[in-house]
């Protein structure tokens, strides 16, 4: 069975308190949805919401009927006479999904009109869309409520639009209170009852079910699957795209999907930067940790035979496995982390190492697989870390109305060098200046791709803040670490240690 992914995180993703993303945004996030992760269609806003809208969807269509793909582009419009219709006209879109009532209790405490009413209303928008030459696809809005509460009512809706040429019915579980039972025995009375209409199903994550839902209305039958990226959404959200996928390719044995597995991680990380929403650690497929061993135990299996290995290995992702280093470390897992580094010791050196990592770990240091060159000369001896950059000094000022500048003096090689530079904030223009130095070195600076700042909760302002910075060195991550009572200065100690960590050749 061939299963669409339609990916809604340009409307209902958007929807999430505090996300709004630019046109330019949604133009690139609808390019690599459509052309890199090749999702099926995607919804991209909701009709007169506003003038930035118009011109999002605007600068989208064009693109999308240059390239001929206008049809894969949905757009939610309302039961409002010709407004939503004569928007999307406008806007040049071609596919309106229809926002209709999916529940009685909701035709008549929302609406205040009669099943009757609101059908004929539902046939004049439908009709006046198909006349501008306008899909239309039907939203059954709290179709699971009506399931639940007035089944009839759901069926007296169908019966009565299946003739108008709607191309799909969307059954949303708009307010996420179905369990996997029961949305596997909703979608198949819908299935039996209707086998010649498509059905999408549309999952919420109240209780943390829209990826097992979503899951048992595709063993149910359904035509189509709706997701977001990060599981952006209203509330708790909507089912993860990434979630869904490897769901799907993983216990979905006769079901056939387009999506690339190895764009996941890449729009996810571009959706993150976009919205402002961080990705959690734990976040299946796309989080941190998630491909990262922290057991000693079960780096020791994964050495003898990849046996704490399961089919969702990171290379299908993009992505690669890691080995944390902490109190739960053991000498597998510093094996793991020396071998990625190419560094080599003995039992005895390891089993110091180990221990200092351990002593570490047990006072909540985040270790990183960096740091373990700088840990290893501290415990066995220089010889491991020649540190070939170091900064002198360093002036950074910000005066208000002004933008700051920064000036500092790096040795490298035994050699100075000295820039001054203005930026955005003080570590931008520290940036900078430190950029001009390199350019005239002839050498390329790793790109800054993510950068947290934790500070200990009830903070004191003394308190010392830890800045870790991600990297990406010619298509290898790395990240740094930095520790200060001072947030600039923990970012730039963090800096230091991957101006380093470059010379060392330790992310080739």
């Amino acid at each position: 069975m061939r299963l669409e992914i339609m990916d809604t995180t340009l409307r209902d993703g958007e929807q999430t308190p505090g996300v709004a993303f630019t046109d330019s945004e949604k133009l690139n996030i609808a390019k690599i949805l459509l052309e890199k992760v090749k999702v099926d269609r995607i919804e991209v806003a909701s009709a007169r919401i506003s003038k930035g809208e118009m011109e999002a969807v605007k600068k989208l269509t064009s693109w999308c009927k240059e390239r001929d793909c206008l049809d894969k582009v949905e757009v939610l419009g309302f039961i409002d006479g010709k407004k939503s219709v004569d928007w999307m006209i406008e806007a040049g879109a071609k596919v309106l999904n229809l926002l209709c009532k999916g529940s009685l209790n909701h035709v008549t405490n929302q609406l205040k009109k009669t099943p009757e009413e609101h059908l004929e209303d539902i046939k004049f928008v439908i009709s006046y869309a198909q006349e501008n030459g306008i899909d239309v696809n039907a939203y059954l809005e709290v179709w699971s409520d009506g399931m639940l509460t007035s089944p009839d009512y759901v069926f007296y809706m169908i019966d009565n639009l299946k003739e108008q040429g709607i191309v799909r019915f969307m059954l949303p579980d708009t307010l996420g209170i179905l369990n996997p039972e029961q949305t596997y025995s909703m979608c198949k009375t819908m299935l039996e009852k209707y086998p010649d209409i498509k059905f999408d199903f549309h999952a919420h994550n109240d209780y943390d079910m829209a990826a097992a839902n979503s899951y048992m209305a595709i063993k149910a039958g359904v035509s189509g699957i709706h997701t977001t990226v990060n599981g952006l959404g209203e509330r708790t959200g909507n089912a993860a795209l990434a979630s869904i996928i490897g769901i799907i390719n993983d216990h979905c044995d006769d079901t056939e999907i387009g999506i690339d597995e190895a764009e996941l991680n890449h729009i996810s990380r571009i959706v993150a930067a976009f919205s402002g929403i961080r990705i959690p650690s734990n976040k299946p497929i796309v989080g941190d940790n998630v491909f990262t061993q922290t057991c000693g135990v079960h780096a020791d299996g994964d050495n003898k035979a990849n046996l704490y290995f399961n089919k969702l290995v990171p290379e299908r992702f993009g992505r690669s496995r890691k080995y944390a280093l902490g109190k739960t470390s053991g000498k597998a897992s510093i094996l793991k982390n020396l071998e990625e580094l190419g560094i080599s010791l003995d039992n005895d050196s390891i089993s110091r190492v180990t221990s200092k990592i351990v002593e570490l770990g047990d006072k909540k240091e985040n270790i990183t697989t960096e740091d373990l060159p700088f840990i290893i000369s501290d415990v066995l001896g220089d010889r491991y870390v020649n540190e070939k950059v170091s900064i002198k000094n360093y002036y950074i000022c910000h005066a208000k109305d002004l933008k700051p500048v920064a000036t500092l003096c790096v040795e490298i090689d035994s050699n100075f060098f000295e820039e001054t530079s203005t930026g955005d904030g003080q570590y931008d223009a520290f940036m900078k200046a430190l950029g001009k130095i390199y350019d005239k070195l002839g050498k390329n600076l790793p790109t800054l791709i993510d950068y947290v700042v934790t500070i200990p909760p009830g903070g004191k302002t003394s308190a010392l803040v830890e800045t870790v910075i991600t990297w990406d060195n010619n298509g290898k991550e790395f990240k740094t670490r930095g520790l200060d009572s001072d947030q600039t200065e923990s970012a730039i100690k963090a800096t230091l240690k991957m101006l380093n960590i470059i010379e060392m050749g330790n992310t080739q």
